[in-house]
């Protein structure tokens, strides 16, 4: 996948966002596609997840790494967390 190519969430069929990775982390990339639709059930399914499995008041968003093409959860806070990145 290039910089240029949109990407679809395989859990609700949005066009997810492109998302500027922080600059302290240590993933190697400077961006990764994530699914920002609030109605997404991976999203809304990912609450009840977490306080189930880990006593926490989080979920998680699709994250596509577009070098290899891999799905992986994206931790957030609120619905709001991370939105501030978005960079398309």
């Amino acid at each position: 996948m290039t910089d240029d190519e949109s990407a679809v969430c395989p859990h609700c069929g949005q066009a997810m966002k492109k998302w500027r990775v922080p600059v302290n982390s240590t993933w190697p990339h400077p961006f990764f596609f994530v699914c920002f639709n609030d109605d997404c059930p991976y999203f809304i399914d990912g609450w009840k997840y977490m306080w189930e499995q880990q006593a926490a008041k989080a979920s998680y968003r699709c994250r596509l790494d577009p070098d290899t093409g891999e799905y992986m959860p994206l931790p957030v806070w609120s619905h709001d967390a991370l939105k501030n990145d978005i960079i398309e």
